[in-house]
């Protein structure tokens, strides 16, 4: 009997290809390539006055070097505004090489093109651009103060303002018995996946194609954006994400200027070229997050109860709005967490500065809620003189409120509705895993040998599943291997595995004969892409969906063949078999076999789907009208609104009285995230959360000076 995948600690099938080096990463393509390189502005805010090449010319395996001037139609315009919204008055994207002016310390002005990296580089080293410097704001307080544009007519430096409200928390507030008003700061921080961005192009001549392996999170949007951007059709483009080591949402933005000036490249010479960003480059010249500027004003009752909660920030967007506002509306609606807020409001500027960029890093936003919320909490805890887990399960929303309508507007552009959640039962795992009622006496014993131990908490919930769709494709071979098609990609969330032990079920056949393929446009045209926690609640229903599709189908053909009801069929190893009767039976790939009415025998098993092979219905079609050639099916799916997740943290530390050193002592998670497809995969994540967690909690400022310099460009 097959045994269930679903719900399985199964080892993560990618991870002997990629321990072992045997995983292909774009920069494996193609080793005589042409290499791509980039003069970058070394200031935060200047006026490009001339960008002389005498130097450059005579270097042997020069191909070309490129300006904006060079760009023809679209490259020349400036790059898509991914994700418009009503509120953002005042977007500003940026041009794939900096016309006239530049914003931010990194972005590319000159292409060079070389034969390889090491002549590109000599090649940048010798190009002289001039300046004219002009003034910089690498402040978001100091933007506001508007003495100062990052974009000339934008007033305020502010691109877009947002107010959401629930009740009337301003009244609320007022009439309070207690109040708390306090300032918070979120310092800047990035992404740093192990591989940076990188892309490889090759123009096919014979059929005037195009195909492209990125280092992308989404790689059919990056399809549609070569396409318009190079004045190709659709279908002339083919866009691959291998082995991508990481991304976090650094590679959710598309297209980058890479994206599009590898594959012009490539189209112009007919000949493959490729850009593989270096360290220094991502910490200037990709994209960071995190960073603002948060006012709260709370009013709570004696018991600890908010009344009425106001919170308004700041949110530093960097020099442009590629991804539109998503960061700070996930941050105004998530802010919220696992709390009943009768009376709300929340309202947020997105403001420019002459840094990098900001748009989605892991989290994507719910961080800064999060930060806000729970030291909100916190400080109510510390006024009243409660346990801060107290004052929590006295605001927690309750299961039996599910679902519970936040009356605001989430970043899809859906009601915020709650689906689910038990947020008093996580929090009592939680304080039963750290020890939180039995802390205080260990408090006491470290202080008494001169230690200083302390405890802390946090909740939050998670919006999961954001549309609008994507899809599956599964097919059965005639050898009986099933071949899974999804068009977003991975990078290192285990799809191969995870999406394989969905189809195994829903097929019953052995995991070991599911085969998966994820962001590839020749296999699956239509994704949105991995991000935002929704592949497996998006590709894997969409696969599920498709694998019934195919069972359904299996199990008519086969019941035409076996002379039964599909009704009385099951598929079990493999086999499709009469319940009760298992020796009464065909292989799935037999039924595939005969799926595909044949003309021609290539093998003994092809045979039996020619037209000479059985006694055939003469009224009937060898293809009917209801089915398609072939054991496979394609489906989509696309939820109303997200689903949510949710979890607590809970960690012990010791800080060193004399360095501030900060040790983890014990850290505790409870993560309430539905029906788990592979805990083991579940885990790896949740650890690697925590760990990038902490890192960004302690260690990991984007520290910019005045000018605009990031002074910790390095690791």
């Amino acid at each position: 009997m097959t045994t269930r995948m679903f719900g399985s600690p199964v080892r993560r099938r990618e991870d002997q290809r990629l321990l072992t080096g045997a995983g292909r990463f774009v920069d494996d393509l193609s080793h005589d390539a042409w290499e791509v390189a980039f003069v970058r502005s070394p200031h935060a805010h200047a006026r490009i006055t001339d960008i002389d090449v005498t130097r450059a010319l005579d270097v042997d395996g020069l191909v070309g070097i490129y300006t904006h001037e060079d760009l023809p139609g679209r490259l020349a315009e400036p790059l898509p505004l991914l994700i418009p919204h009503p509120n953002l008055t005042a977007p500003v994207t940026q041009y794939a090489l900096a016309k006239g002016e530049v914003n931010h310390v990194g972005e590319p002005i000159v292409m060079v093109v070389a034969t390889d990296r090491y002549v590109a580089e000599d090649v940048v080293d010798r190009i002289d651009v001039s300046y004219e410097v002009l003034p910089v704001v690498a402040d978001v307080e100091a933007a506001l103060e508007d003495l100062v544009r990052v974009h000339d007519d934008v007033e305020g430096n502010v691109a877009a303002h947002l107010v959401q409200e629930r009740g009337d928390a301003r009244a609320a507030i007022g009439s309070s018995p207690n109040r708390l008003r306090f300032r918070l700061d979120i310092e800047r921080s990035a992404s740093m996946p192990m591989e940076g961005r990188a892309v490889y192009a090759r123009w096919d001549r014979m059929d005037d194609s195009l195909r492209v392996y990125s280092s992308t999170q989404t790689p059919t949007s990056v399809r549609a954006a070569i396409a318009t951007y190079l004045d190709l059709d659709f279908q002339q483009v083919e866009c691959l994400a291998p082995d991508v080591g990481g991304g976090f949402g650094v590679k959710i933005v598309h297209p980058w200027p890479e994206e599009l000036l590898v594959p012009w490249v490539a189209r112009s010479f007919g000949h493959h070229a490729k850009f593989t960003e270096d360290r220094r480059e991502h910490f200037v010249a990709a994209t960071h997050e995190r960073g603002q500027v948060q006012f709260v004003d709370v009013g709570f009752d004696d018991d600890g109860r908010v009344l009425g909660l106001e919170v308004e920030f700041w949110h530093d967007h960097g020099a442009y709005t590629p991804y539109g506002i998503i960061v700070p509306i996930i941050t105004s609606t998530q802010l919220v967490g696992p709390y009943r807020l009768e009376n709300y409001r929340v309202e947020f500027k997105s403001v420019y500065t002459n840094t990098v960029p900001v748009t989605p890093y892991r989290g994507a936003g719910r961080p800064q809620g999060c930060f806000a919320m729970e030291r909100t909490i916190d400080a109510i805890a510390r006024h009243l003189d409660l346990d801060r887990t107290e004052v929590r399960a006295r605001n927690f929303i309750q299961p039996d409120e599910m679902p519970y309508d936040f009356a605001l507007t989430f970043q899809d552009g859906r009601p915020l509705i709650y689906d689910s959640g038990d947020f008093p039962e996580t929090l009592r795992r939680l304080k039963d895993l750290v020890g939180w009622d039995g802390f205080a006496a260990v408090r006491d014993a470290a202080r008494a040998e001169g230690r200083i131990v302390g405890i802390g908490m946090a909740a939050y919930v998670e919006g999961t599943g954001v549309g609008p769709y994507e899809g599956g494709h599964v097919l059965v071979e005639p050898s009986g291997k099933v071949q899974v098609a999804t068009g977003l990609s991975s990078q290192g969330q285990g799809h191969e595995t995870a999406f394989a032990q969905i189809v195994a079920d829903e097929l019953g056949v052995p995991i070991e004969d599911v085969q998966v393929v994820t962001g590839d446009t020749r296999r699956f045209q239509y994704a949105v892409g991995t991000f935002a926690s929704r592949a497996a609640v998006m590709s894997g229903n969409a696969i599920a969906l498709a694998a019934r599709v195919v069972r359904a189908k299996a199990l008519e053909i086969a019941a035409r063949a076996l002379e039964a009801d599909p009704a009385d069929l099951e598929i079990v190893d493999g086999d499709v078999r009469v319940k009760g009767s298992p020796d009464t039976s065909l292989p799935l790939a037999l039924v595939a076999t005969l799926s595909n009415p044949l003309r021609y025998a290539f093998d003994e098993a092809a045979k039996l789907a020619t037209q000479f092979a059985g006694p055939n219905d003469p009224d009937v079609p060898p293809v009917r009208d209801d089915e398609a050639p072939g054991l496979e099916g394609t489906d989509y799916y696309s939820p109303i609104r997200s689903t949510f997740a949710n979890g607590m943290h809970a960690v012990v530390v010791e800080i060193d009285p004399d360095t501030s050193d900060i040790r983890i002592l014990r850290y505790a998670v409870v993560h309430d995230c539905g029906n788990v497809i592979n805990p083991l995969i579940v885990e790896g994540q949740i650890h690697g959360g925590v760990a990038q967690g902490v890192g960004g909690a302690l260690y990991e400022r984007m520290a910019y000076d005045e000018h605009g310099q990031l002074q910790n460009a390095s690791f």
